[in-house]
């Protein structure tokens, strides 16, 4: 069960470092065992859904194991969307309850959850919480009952579909218990250990490291906002023995300064901004680590494979790697006939597995066809097997990757054509060296035409900064050509148009 996580023994040594603050493993279980409590007098039963806007901290934690112990579902929303992507993630999970903080980073949360309960049928509750206490619960009495079952859907992780909105990637609570011990397993993750967790819980790297250090006995630092010094300063401070991020972030991390890293012994990365090998080099350079290559998504989790940290410097960086666990499987599929590919050949990656989500949650028609008729999941991936491992190659179709964030074009086209100013949108991504992709929007005007300055402000307003498009370029017309299909908008012309625009000489889709 996924609360024997937390409860499996070492009561008294540290779960969560939070700041200034620290909680055992006894108090966060005591906790979570309160806000269950809590959550049943709101209402909340077996198959119930809290939907959670929160920063990392203490509270996540125990809101997720409370869930866990009730059987609900868990929710989280990204503390970078604003209302509309906010509501639209409440509306899809059906939440009853929406917890929320009650100031983070100057944006009026609680503002924005009162909207959402007024435009929902669904939602009952709005909660405001401290990031570093739980006083709404901790005058309940802990909840005896363990209600939870292997089974239960436990927790989303959001995806982009081709509709541009996102989805959620629903997970049990068995595949998320049985991949915490794994992941914990294959890092030689240690009673005594610590993992830095400087990616947002809400996502699903920054969830399965957490959740894999407290299967292990480790202890979690929890940065709900990442700066490179902060967390070069906790791995020194708390004597960090694992840290996974982007390239980007482990980068700026070695970078940072004078700080030591002596204590960091493994860590891994998902390849965005083309600085693998030179973080591989850096890091065993100078404190003898040797980092390697993950590869995970949304739907089938975050360290689904790994490269061997004992191989080759060139191995280690490759994208992909072999499954953590023997429960989960991969092939290559021909993307139109479904037929399996032999090593060396390029295809759609497919999964099965523990590890796989249940389904799109509220979905079953994008659940349907996610999946082949005997069960294995489409992950849209291109890759290669080599042996025992995969390649990974890049994307099948047209997706974005923003800052470390899988990004589907058509939700910022939505999006930007919302605005009376704008007629018709395309977005593709340009990738820069040492930074990754960025986007760039072409629009075309409508009779009232908006400035690209107004546009941007706009989009800043609306939607995560990370999707907000580097530059919003007026045209007449997309470049575009008939096709068997109807007409197609010309990407590649587009993205040649975009690096132009960027000072750039070549451009790259994701």
């Amino acid at each position: 069960m996924a609360f024997d996580l937390l409860e499996s023994g070492n009561a008294d040594r540290v779960a969560l470092h939070h700041g200034a603050h620290t909680l055992t493993r006894g108090e966060l279980a005591i906790a979570s065992r309160r806000a269950a409590s809590f959550l049943r007098e709101l209402g909340i039963r077996r198959g119930d859904t809290v939907a959670v806007w929160l920063p990392d901290g203490a509270v996540w934690m125990q809101l997720f194991f409370a869930a866990a112990q009730l059987g609900a579902l868990m929710v989280p929303v990204s503390t970078r969307f604003r209302l509309q992507e906010a509501l639209h993630v409440v509306k899809t999970a059906q939440a009853h309850v929406l917890v929320v903080p009650q100031r983070f980073l100057d944006y009026d949360y609680a503002g924005a959850a009162n909207e959402i309960k007024a435009a929902s049928a669904v939602l009952q509750h709005v909660i405001e919480v401290s990031q570093f206490d739980d006083l709404q619960w901790g005058a309940f009495e802990p909840y005896p009952q363990w209600e939870g079952r292997d089974t239960d859907l436990l927790c989303t992780f959001m995806t982009s579909g081709t509709t541009g909105q996102p989805k959620l990637a629903a997970h049990t609570a068995g595949g998320i218990a049985r991949h915490a011990r794994n992941v914990a397993r294959y890092n030689d993750m240690r009673v005594g250990d610590v993992v830095l967790c400087a990616l947002p819980l809400y996502g699903v790297l920054g969830f399965v490291q957490a959740i894999a250090g407290l299967a292990s006995g480790a202890a979690c630092v929890l940065l709900p906002v990442f700066k490179a010094d902060a967390a070069a300063a906790a791995i020194e401070r708390h004597r960090v023995t694992h840290f996974f991020g982007s390239d980007a972030m482990l980068d700026m991390v070695l970078n940072a300064g004078d700080f030591s890293l002596v204590s960091w012994r493994r860590g891994a990365f998902p390849e965005y901004a083309g600085l693998g090998q030179s973080v591989i080099a850096k890091a065993w350079t100078d404190w003898g680590v040797r980092l390697t290559a993950l590869y995970g998504m949304s739907e089938c989790f975050a360290m689904t494979a790994m490269r061997d940290s004992q191989g080759e410097p060139e191995q280690r960086g490759m994208p992909g790697g072999t499954p953590i666990s023997a429960e989960i499987a991969f092939r290559i599929a021909d993307p139109a006939s479904g037929a399996q590919l032999p090593d060396r050949q390029q295809g759609e990656l497919q999964l099965r597995g523990y590890n796989v989500m249940a389904g799109y949650l509220n979905n079953p028609v994008a659940t349907a066809g996610a999946f082949t008729p005997d069960g294995w999941f489409k992950t849209g991936d291109l890759a290669y097997a080599d042996g025992g491992a995969f390649c990974y190659v890049g994307r099948i179709r047209d997706s974005l990757r923003l800052r470390g964030y899988l990004v589907d074009p058509a939700e910022i086209e939505i999006f930007l054509t919302q605005h009376p100013g704008v007629l018709a949108a395309q977005v593709v991504g340009v990738h820069i060296d040492g930074e990754g992709d960025v986007a760039v929007a072409f629009v075309r005007n409508s009779a009232a035409p908006a400035t690209e300055h107004e546009l941007i402000a706009y989009c800043k307003q609306g939607i995560a900064g990370f999707k907000v498009p580097r530059r919003i370029v007026t045209v007449d017309a997309f470049p575009q050509r008939d096709g068997p299909n109807g007409v197609k908008i010309l990407k590649n012309e587009l993205r040649a148009m975009a690096s132009q625009c960027l000072g750039l000489a070549q451009t790259s889709s994701v």
